[in-house]
């Protein structure tokens, strides 16, 4: 293995700023042997001599005052970075990267961004808007947002929402025109407004419950999209029925646009939680965010 060309140069720096090895070794907190040494050791490794030494004095070679002039400056920049990186650790900035399903943006997004960024002016915010499982890491997110049953094992998670209960919905147009589903298995006489998944190609069933057993319906439409906004919408339309979850529809339903049906049989997830890797959230940006998140939202529950 090739040596670590920066072996020294911290011991060469001090001792060129102060001309004593002795003086050096003070501002280091290490003995003047050790410093001797590490200089030697760099000396040899370079090949030349980098000092001269007296009993009187200590001064830079040419060879020696030509490497200080070129890394001095060198130093100091790295000094600064590091400087910098501690803006970093103390206070909230730098940039955040959120992956989102769409039905978090109506939810949790566009409520508070507004606030978060008023708040820390310092955090530029990126969201990407996906549906599909994303791998944060890989991706170079800092945190992603899902249902609680789509995160990995490794990741940290943090609740934003409570348990979401998936709904069938049709606009009060629809059921005066097609009547209304009394099962499941009604589903198969009427149209579905249905959902692929924008990553894999799927086409989602509809999942019910009854009597403790979970089962399927792949109820038929002639409309399919991947967005769960466009669902929304087209639902309210009139087009067909969709299989949505109750944190999408409620403004709908509550206004009368939307109206339920086969409450009795629709199922119950984990509701959306943020996610990140372990090691994430130390970050000031991070945690910023998520302490936003939960207080909103503990408000508005």
């Amino acid at each position: 293995m090739a040596p670590d060309p920066f072996t020294g140069l911290t011991e060469f720096l001090a001792v060129a700023d102060v001309s004593s090895f002795t003086a050096a070794a003070a501002s280091l907190g290490v003995t003047p042997t050790a410093v001797s040494q590490a200089i030697r050791a760099l000396e040899k490794r370079l090949g030349v001599p980098l000092f001269v030494r007296t009993t009187r004095r200590v001064a830079l070679t040419e060879a020696g005052a030509a490497l200080f002039q070129r890394v001095r400056p060198a130093a100091a920049d790295i000094a600064d970075a590091f400087d910098m990186l501690g803006g970093f650790r103390d206070r909230p900035l730098g940039h955040l990267r959120l992956t989102v399903p769409r039905m978090a943006v109506p939810v949790i997004v566009t409520p508070l961004l507004p606030r978060f960024r008023q708040a820390y002016p310092d955090i530029s915010v990126e969201v990407s808007v996906d549906d599909a499982a994303i791998d944060i890491t890989e991706h170079g997110f800092d945190a992603g947002i899902r249902i609680g049953e789509a995160i990995e094992k490794d990741m940290i998670a943090m609740r934003l929402t409570s348990d979401i209960t998936w709904t069938v919905v049709g606009s009060p147009g629809y059921f005066a025109r097609h009547g209304r589903p009394a099962t499941p298995e009604d589903l198969t006489r009427h149209q579905a407004i249905r959902y692929r998944y924008p990553a894999s190609g799927v086409i989602y069933r509809w999942e019910f419950e009854r009597a403790g057993r979970d089962f399927s319906v792949d109820a038929p439409g002639g409309l399919m999209v991947n967005d769960f906004l466009l669902l929304l919408e087209l639902a309210e339309a009139g087009l067909g029925l969709a299989y949505l979850p109750d944190i999408s529809v409620g403004e709908a339903v509550a206004a009368g646009r939307l109206e339920c049906v086969l409450q009795a049989f629709l199922p119950t997830s984990p509701g959306l939680f943020a996610y990140f890797p372990a090691r994430s959230q130390a970050q000031p940006k991070l945690r910023a965010f998520l302490d936003m998140a939960s207080t909103l939202l503990r408000r508005k529950g």
